[in-house]
């Protein structure tokens, strides 16, 4: 019986901490874009395709000269 004077306070102290902590992340915008981040990871960035083209392009053009 002594363990829940100690159990039961400690459990409510740590749900509140637990609803402080999701309030803060709901209140600093951590649930704005849910779809961003799922469809970010299928699209490649276009930027290191344009390096390797321009590279095969000047690549190319040195074996012509």
């Amino acid at each position: 019986m002594i363990n829940y004077f100690f159990l039961i306070p400690l459990a409510l102290v740590i749900g509140i901490i637990a609803l402080i902590a999701f309030l803060w992340a709901l209140r600093s915008g951590q649930y704005e874009d849910l779809d961003g981040a799922a469809t970010r990871i299928l699209f490649d960035d276009d930027a290191p395709q344009r390096q390797a083209a321009a590279d095969l392009k000047h690549d190319a053009d040195k074996r012509v000269d």
